[in-house]
């Protein structure tokens, strides 16, 4: 297996992570604790942004390796 298939079967990876935490993270935003941390505060938990933000990153990332091969 070459350098080239590695690096995509890692960028597919990425993408696929990054998909999965954005979607945990929208799936926690709805959660008790969450909406009622919304309603005092008006944003969401830092537990939700980070999900946002791990899944933003591993995305972007494994489009930009995907791209890059």
């Amino acid at each position: 297996m070459g350098s080239k298939t590695t690096m995509k079967i890692i960028s597919i990876v990425l993408i696929v992570l990054g998909i999965g935490l954005a979607v945990w993270g929208y799936q926690l935003s709805g959660s008790v604790e969450s909406e009622i941390t919304q309603a005092i505060t008006g944003s969401d938990t830092d537990r939700v942004m980070t999900y946002y933000i791990a899944g933003a990153v591993n995305f972007v990332v494994g489009i930009y390796l995907f791209s890059k091969n």
